[in-house]
């Protein structure tokens, strides 16, 4: 069983995968830090100098916080401000993905087809037998 798991370990999709997640977790703090400290505060500082953070609607009475961390504790609340910033950080890590896609379908055109298989020695027979028939008459 120890053989079966090195063969499934050491084939080269596992192994290009488990390069793909670490690879894409990396990229993914690269953005996450890229959105929360870059472009969110350039967005709230276009719209006066407004943290996205801490926008949230209050879904109860008992929640008077005024930054998202405190009005969690107090109840339940809809932070739309962080559910923006993901959008943000999800578009962003998309339109990279595609541009790497793109280029990597470039860089990789696909293989040409197959060219179509010959006749079988059964239809060379059939086709021999017909021309001389043919001849023949």
């Amino acid at each position: 069983m120890l053989e079966e798991f090195r063969k499934f370990v050491m084939r080269g999709n596992v192994l290009d995968l488990a390069v793909g997640v670490i690879i894409g977790g990396a990229f993914g703090a690269i953005v996450s830090s890229f959105v929360g400290d870059i472009v969110m505060p350039l967005i709230g500082l276009l719209l006066g100098g407004l943290s996205f953070e801490n926008y949230f609607i209050p879904l109860s009475s008992a929640v008077t916080a005024t930054t998202l961390a405190a009005a969690r504790e107090q109840g339940a609340v809809l932070a739309w401000g962080n559910f923006l910033t993901l959008i943000i950080n999800f578009l962003i890590i998309a339109f990279v993905i595609f541009q790497i896609v793109q280029i990597a379908n470039k860089l990789n055109p696909p293989p040409p087809p197959p060219a179509p298989a010959g006749p079988t020695a059964d239809q060379k027979l059939l086709t021999e037998i017909r021309d001389l028939l043919a001849k023949g008459k």
